[in-house]
Parts: C-alpha cells; structure tokens; sequence
C-alpha cells in the first residue's frame, strides 16, 4: 500500500471515531430544558461537560470544601495495659547493624576451641587441643588452625595452620597458606590448599591438600555434623581421614591411607559459647602406620574416653 493510501485510510478512521462525539453535541436538548446545542452558552447548565457549579457559600455544600480533610482518621491508642510506643522502644527493635546488607569493609573475628578434653584409655592418659578461627570481613579473611595432643605428660602430635581464606560461595569458602608440623619427628613446613563450608543436609565439611619437600603429599578430609536433641543437648558425631603419598618413617608415616579418626561427643550449652562435653572417641591407624606403631610399641587401634569444654568467642 502506498503512502497516499495509508493517509487516506487514517483519515476515514479518524472521520469515523470522531462522528459520534460530534453527534453528541449536535444532539438538541429536551423541550423546556434549553436552548438547542449549538446556541449554549459556554456556562449553560445542560451541557454534559459542564457539571453544575457548587453554591459559593453556606448550604449542604460547606463539607465538599473540606477536600480530603474528612477522610482523616482518629488517633489509634493501644489496648487496655499497653504502655504507648516510645522511640526507645523502635530503636531497640530496629538497632543499625553493620555489614548484614551488602559486602562491606567491617573486621570481625570468630575463636573456636572445638576440642579441649582430656582423654583416657589406650593405656595412656592425655590432653588435646583442637582450636580453629578467622578475622576478616565478609569475602577475604585470614584464618588460622591449630592442634596438639599429649600422652603420658610428652608431646605427641602438634600442627598449625595459617591460611587465607576467600569467599567462593554462599556457604564454601576457598583457602590456601601453610602448616608446621612439630611433632612427631622433625619440624616440617608443607603447602596448604582446600575447602571448607556446610554441605548439604548441614554437614561440616573440611578437605585439605598439602605438598612438603621432596614431593611428599598430604590429604586430610574432617566431617562433623550437630544433631541438636534439645536447644541445648547436642550430640557432636566427626570423621577423620588421613591419606599420604609417600611413607615419612621418620614421623612413624606409611604411604597411602594412614589413619582414621571418630568421635562422638555429647555436650550441654549453658551458654552458646560455653559447652562442656563428654565422648568417645576411636582411631585406628593402616599399613605402614600401623607397622611403624606397633614397632613403637603403641597399639594400632583403639577407644579413648574425652571429657571436656567447648569455647568460642
């Protein structure tokens, strides 16, 4: 269709459309009601668009002046016994809190003594510490791991971590940095990379990578999980394992799966930051391992009681 048709065609369509309004004003107006349309003044009563006007003063009319002011609404009062609202009051339900909206640049930190418990059993009774924590801000954060236990009143096995941490998700963060081994054996300084965060069905989960010198590598994967039987009764179930690449007989090492680590504690909260416990806990130790041990004269297996507190801060 040309352009000339398109123009011709908008305006019948719009001949059309406005026909019957025109017809509205051309209409006449009833017998003794006026003067035809047409002949209207512009203030005449009768013409639909023009609505009658209101008195200037007094009558039924006097509340139409209001404008909106008839709509407001009395004053609400709070029930019979309830003290009115104060602003001490809404900024005690709504105080600032920093850093729960967006990623921002506040420092927190978090110090967890998971584990420190005196244990019995094996024929030798001793300590253990198991302490983790972080500062930081809400995606890069410095954190830190460190354990130690003793038997017999000597140092048995002492590890510490420093690791930097970087938010890779909702609930998993991405950490690289060091350990120090110190015991058993010599001192030793390894590589350290891995994962942490809360898997599905809230389970903990803690999986590490490490290379030393001369190529030797580590594999450690820690799973706990919390079953809470009351608000404060919790029943603390954990896994260990151990998995090494190369045998360190120096440290009483063997190659591949080393040693496997359970323990289950139960504890009571009188403060969520405050939990004495009490446990089992179970560990047996594999191949070259368990051969270096029983060389040692140590039991290669074997079921401890723990009792102890849980601290964080």
């Amino acid at each position: 269709m040309s352009a000339a048709s398109r123009f011709a065609s908008v305006v019948v369509a719009c001949a059309f459309v406005a026909a019957p309004a025109s017809a509205a004003f051309s209409q006449p107006a009833p017998a003794g009601e006026g003067p035809a349309a047409g002949t209207a003044q512009s203030g005449d009563q009768s013409h639909p668009h023009n609505p009658p006007k209101p008195p200037e003063s007094g009558g039924a009319s006097a509340p139409a002046q209001q404008g909106h002011e008839g709509h407001a609404q009395p004053p609400k009062t709070p029930p019979a016994g309830v003290p009115p609202l104060t602003d001490e009051d809404r900024r005690a339900a709504f105080p600032d809190v920093e850093g729960h909206t967006v990623h921002d640049r506040a420092i927190n930190y978090f110090v967890l003594f998971d584990r420190l418990e005196w244990q019995s059993g094996g024929g030798a009774n001793g300590f253990t510490v198991d302490t983790n924590g972080w500062i930081g801000g809400d995606l890069n954060r410095f954190r830190f791991r460190a354990e130690g236990e003793s038997a017999g009143g000597d140092l048995h096995a002492a590890e510490a971590h420093a690791l930097y941490g970087r938010a890779l998700a909702r609930w998993w963060d991405v950490v690289a940095g060091v350990r120090q081994d110190l015991e058993p054996g010599p001192a030793r300084t390894w590589a350290a990379v891995g994962i942490q965060g809360l898997a599905p069905y809230w389970f903990e989960v803690e999986a590490t990578a490490y290379i030393g010198e001369s190529a030797r590598t580590h594999v450690r994967l820690q799973v706990e999980y919390e079953l809470l039987l009351t608000n404060r009764l919790i029943l603390q179930p954990l896994v260990e394992v151990d998995l090494y690449g190369k045998a360190i007989p120096e440290s009483g090492i063997g190659a591949g799966l080393s040693r496997t680590e359970g323990g289950l504690r139960l504890r009571y909260e009188i403060r969520r930051e405050l939990a004495p416990y009490v446990g089992v806990t179970w560990s047996r130790k594999y191949g070259g391992t368990a051969d270096f041990a029983r060389e040692a004269g140590e039991d290669a297996s074997g079921a401890r009681l723990a009792v102890g507190v849980r601290v964080w801060f």
